[in-house]
């Protein structure tokens, strides 16, 4: 009896050693457990601990649940969460701003946006207070967009995109960079059907008119309040430049067609010079055959000495002839010609 006193006794030593540890633990919170009416215990706390859960992040969230007069969350639920990689609290307070603020969110849809990679309070405080996007954006290096109207003038143009955080959309749906590169796109095509750039300058409005009836924020997780054009200015004169490219593409062209009939004609040139020189050759050969010609003539008998004086004598005068009349064409300067 005394040994089964002694082992009573150690094991209610090592019971109450054991409770004191977790009190002293978690005592803090579950002094405030108790005070907020949380209902969570100890050994509750205890267990959490075990499952690599951080009771405080549970009980701070529960507190605020309770706080707020929010009910149906169960602790599973949000240490479920909080294993699922979660942020339990930025959800909890997402929960209860949205029930203050009339927005119907309840906690599986808050925390599939939370585990999406959203952050959902801060797309609670969107859908409250509407936020606004620079199109186009400024981190992208542009500060306005260009577009070119039909008389072919540069319009620079710059927007301001009030949106509004649409819940039901948020998981899934588009972020700001598919809004920005919609109303950019939106706007470039509406001053591209203006007539002229003048349009545009009196009446900038119109862009935004246009662009906001195209329902361009389908499919994304937020709702265009409106869409303001805060500046509009002037660029280059597209047009002029183009034609004047043009211009110059189409006189390269000429020149290379010019340069191309030159080359052929110099190339005809050179042809028509070379057809002379081998004639040239050709009458010299056959200039070379003509004295074999007479020699074999006067062998022969067919030609006789006084008919060979009288062909020299007619080519003698031929020469003087010729001599004589290019001498009338040139006369030597200070001769009589020259008078």
């Amino acid at each position: 009896m005394e040994m089964l006193k002694i082992i009573g006794g150690v094991v209610l030593g090592l019971f109450l050693i054991i409770f004191l540890f977790v009190f002293l633990r978690y005592a803090n919170l579950y002094l405030q457990s108790i005070l907020t009416k949380a209902k969570i215990g100890l050994l509750e706390m205890f267990a959490m601990g075990l499952r690599k859960v951080k009771p405080g992040v549970i009980v701070n969230a529960k507190i605020m649940l309770v706080q707020a007069r929010i009910e149906g969350i169960a602790t599973r639920d949000l240490e479920a969460h909080y294993l699922a990689g979660g942020r339990v609290n930025r959800v909890v307070q997402a929960i209860i701003s949205a029930n203050r603020a009339g927005i119907e969110l309840d906690f599986r849809t808050a925390t599939g946006i939370d585990l999406a990679g959203r952050d959902v309070l801060d797309a609670v405080k969107t859908s409250v207070t509407p936020k606004v996007i620079d199109c186009p954006n400024p981190e992208s290096g542009k500060v306005t967009i260009a577009a070119v109207a039909k008389d072919g003038i540069q319009v620079l143009a710059k927007a301001r995109v009030t949106v509004r955080t649409n819940i039901a959309r948020l998981v899934g749906g588009a972020g700001e960079e598919t809004i920005i590169a919609r109303v950019g796109e939106g706007i470039v095509s509406t001053i591209g059907s203006s007539e002229t750039h003048k349009k545009v300058l009196e009446n900038p409005d119109h862009i935004s008119k246009v662009v906001l009836t195209r329902g361009l924020d389908s499919g994304t997780a937020f709702e265009i309040v409106s869409i303001d054009i805060a500046d509009v200015d002037i660029g280059n004169n597209i047009g002029a430049r183009l034609q004047a490219d043009q211009a110059e593409a189409d006189k390269r062209v000429a020149q290379a067609n010019a340069e191309k009939r030159r080359a052929m004609a110099v190339a005809a040139e050179q042809e028509f010079t070379a057809n002379v020189e081998e004639n040239r050759a050709k009458v010299v050969l056959a200039e070379a055959e003509v004295p074999l010609a007479m020699a074999e003539a006067l062998r022969s008998g067919n030609l006789g000495v006084m008919d060979l004086y009288r062909l020299k004598n007619i080519d003698s005068d031929t020469s003087m002839r010729r001599s004589i009349s290019d001498g009338d064409a040139t006369p030597p300067a200070g001769g009589d010609g020259a008078k």
